[in-house]
């Protein structure tokens, strides 16, 4: 028997519907969908451009000062969060989820296509060479990464900061605050899983066709027809539901950390086995022809060069369009994983690492495929540059070893299918639910079978550029909806630094000098564990229980809770609406440096760690050392917070940062 399902209606239940509806559609009108969305998407690359390069260019603005401002120090989640996971699992993921199959299947392609156009046809080879590798890095680069960013960065900020659930429509609470959840809120979360959807199966409908070209290649295949493409399906779609159900931890981390291993073993052979010393200096000039020009191409639309503008169109703004109508998903994707990071943190890793990467990879593959293009294929492959599917391995043909490298180009390709696929799934699921806790294992499966089914369909009928056209389009609103994301987390961003910032509206000054002698007593003694709690039960608690004693005289409650590893007394006042009162106080535990232990003008002790009581908030803003605090002089400090709590949530503009831990009305 079937699990009880954790779907929302509102969001599956259209999703559901104008998914079939036009894959249908592609499938069974495929020629007049196709003609009906390539008029409507022409419209908007030719007069709609600019809006695409407008909004990019905002997205890298707004990342790079984010990353060097105040806010770059805030953290996605609690001031005391910690990462989830390592580094290197965390960019192994987030960069398997962001560029996938794409990496394998344009590596060659791309700078071949732009080498072999006629919109550069007037230019010399080495000219068209350099052109080449320069947009290949300008549209894997930055700009690229910095719309994933946006989305993965608004996203986590308000999932972990805000305790909002990690859904597009969550973005929008600094301006519709609880109207997220109506019908706007459903439609973001359902155009989000459409486009997650659609983004998906085109991607992975040319993946099979690549896979079955490179078996076809190897003779392992008679040819690269649909009986075969059924089969490639079926099994790499079971291995994705598998990785998907075995979850984050497990299948997709270990695919991703497997999967940038094999991809760059595969990179070293080639830049070691290619044209090595040509291929190094081509990088370095490349990177230097990059930054010279990267204000140029941003703002770059070819108005002054009418030859240019077909392929301005076909590149560049298509390229923009499809990060875009892909940022939901790899958004949603990499904020899962980024729990814990800083905001500074999050935006120098996921710009820079992935697009130096992107411009190794794209410089040994691509130039080596020119390189050998110029003096050993004399244009063979050239030839080839509008057969993506079968290039790579055309490619490997003038490399030693060629066919075993083919078999791991195929191995590397089959993991980013699993990859991309296993990771989508578990996206569709999580915005199919709004992000619930814990979902049955079958609806993992349903979004896997209904990615293969409706891939195999389009496939079959011809209808994947159809499909693909449809999400270029919705690229158009979604960069409009990113625009308000970036000021909506400015919004929120504002009032965070502000919350931590606010100092105290009393100053209360804790030591009033009495018993000082006693107070240089403790100020030269090194503490044991046992005298810190001592102090916790004999001072901490004492003033926390009159502290409870009063407010209960004031109609108010609160409650006094003793927890251990390490030892904590706190006094809490509980709320319905808004977070928390919390201070707490801890046994915290200190290394003393040997300089310390050896110096003779100090009283002498046994070990080298020493104790001391700090504060905690609920808030998790930094606490300090109370050790030297009496009894009156605690409950002093315990109201000094309590006063800044209070004076904090009366003011409206703080509303939505005080909103309830679980933030349960917006569950």
């Amino acid at each position: 028997m079937l699990s009880k399902s954790t779907f929302n209606k509102g969001i599956v239940i259209p999703s559901l519907i104008f998914i079939i509806g036009v894959c249908l559609l592609s499938v069974f009108f495929p020629t007049l969908s196709v003609r009906i969305l390539d008029t409507a998407k022409q419209f908007i690359f030719v007069n709609l451009n600019w809006v695409y390069v407008w909004a990019v260019t905002l997205f890298v603005i707004f990342l790079l000062y984010l990353m060097f401002s105040k806010f770059g120090n805030i953290k996605l989640g609690s001031n005391d969060s910690k990462p989830e996971y390592t580094f290197f699992s965390w960019i192994s993921m987030l960069f398997a989820a962001g560029m996938g199959i794409g990496l394998m299947y344009f590596s060659v392609a791309e700078p071949m296509q732009h080498f072999s156009t006629d919109a550069f046809a007037g230019h010399h080879d080495i000219n068209r060479a350099q052109n080449a590798q320069l947009y290949t890095f300008f549209h894997w680069g930055i700009h690229a990464w910095a719309i994933y960013g946006v989305v993965g960065l608004a996203l986590s900020y308000f999932a972990y900061r805000y305790r909002l659930p990690l859904s597009l429509r969550s973005c929008f609470y600094p301006l519709l605050k609880n109207k997220i959840n109506g019908k706007w809120g459903n439609a973001v979360d359902v155009f989000a899983l459409c486009s997650t959807f659609f983004g998906i199966t085109t991607t992975l409908g040319f993946g099979v066709v690549q896979v079955n070209a490179g078996l076809q290649t190897l003779g392992l295949v008679p040819e690269n027809n649909f009986t075969y493409q059924i089969v490639i399906v079926a099994v790499l779609s079971l291995l994705a539901i598998l990785s998907a159900t075995s979850g984050v931890d497990k299948g997709v981390k270990l695919l991703s950390n497997i999967n940038i291993i094999t991809v760059v073993i595969l990179l070293l052979f080639v830049l070691f086995l290619g044209p090595t010393v040509y291929l190094i200096g081509s990088f370095t000039e490349g990177i230097g022809n990059y930054v010279n020009n990267f204000f140029s191409l941003t703002f770059d639309t070819h108005v002054y060069d009418e030859a240019t503008l077909p392929w301005f169109y076909n590149w560049t703004i298509l390229y923009w369009a499809w990060w875009i109508s892909w940022s939901p998903y790899v958004g949603l994707f990499i904020a899962k994983i980024s729990k814990g990071r800083t905001i500074r943190e999050f935006i120098a890793a996921v710009l820079i690492i992935p697009t130096i990467f992107n411009f190794i990879w794209m410089s040994v593959f691509g130039n080596s495929a020119m390189w050998f293009d110029m003096h050993f294929a004399k244009g063979a492959l050239s030839a080839l540059a509008d057969n993506p599917d079968a290039l790579m391995f055309r490619f490997l043909d003038y490399l030693p070893f060629s066919e075993i490298v083919s078999y791991l180009v195929i191995l590397i390709i089959i993991i980013f299918f699993v990859t991309s696929a296993d990771s989508g799934i578990f996206v569709m699921n999580s915005i199919s639910t709004k992000n619930a806790e814990k979902s049955p294992k079958w609806q993992m499966v349903f979004w896997g079978a209904l990615l293969a089914i409706l891939a195999l369909m389009l496939l079959n009928a011809g209808g994947l550029q159809a499909l693909q056209t449809m999400t270029l389009i919705t690229a158009l609103p979604f960069s409009l909806i990113m625009l308000l994301f970036c000021v909506s987390l400015v919004k929120a961003l504002t009032i965070d630094r502000s919350y931590y910032e606010r100092d105290f509206s009393v100053s209360t000054v804790p030591w009033s000098g009495e018993f000082w002698k006693d107070r240089l007593q403790q100020i030269v003694s090194f503490k044991s564990r046992e005298s810190v709690e001592e102090f916790m039960e004999n001072t901490v608690m004492v003033a926390f229980e009159d502290l409870q004693a009063e407010f209960k005289h004031n109609g108010i409650e609160a409650k006094i809770q003793e927890l251990a590893q390490p030892k904590r007394i706190q006094i809490e006042i509980q709320h319905d609406v808004i977070n928390n009162f919390i201070y707490g106080v801890k046994s915290q535990v200190k290394v003393v440096s040997d300089y310390v232990v050896e110096e003779d003008n100090l009283p002498e002790f046994d070990d080298k760690k020493t104790y001391f009581p700090k504060s905690y908030f609920g808030d998790a803003r930094e606490g300090y050392d109370i050790q030297y605090f009496t009894r009156n002089e605690l409950i002093s400090d315990v109201l000094k917070h309590y006063d800044r709590f209070l004076e904090i949530i009366s003011e409206e503009k703080n509303e939505m940062f005080i909103s309830s831990n679980a933030n349960k009305n917006l569950r």
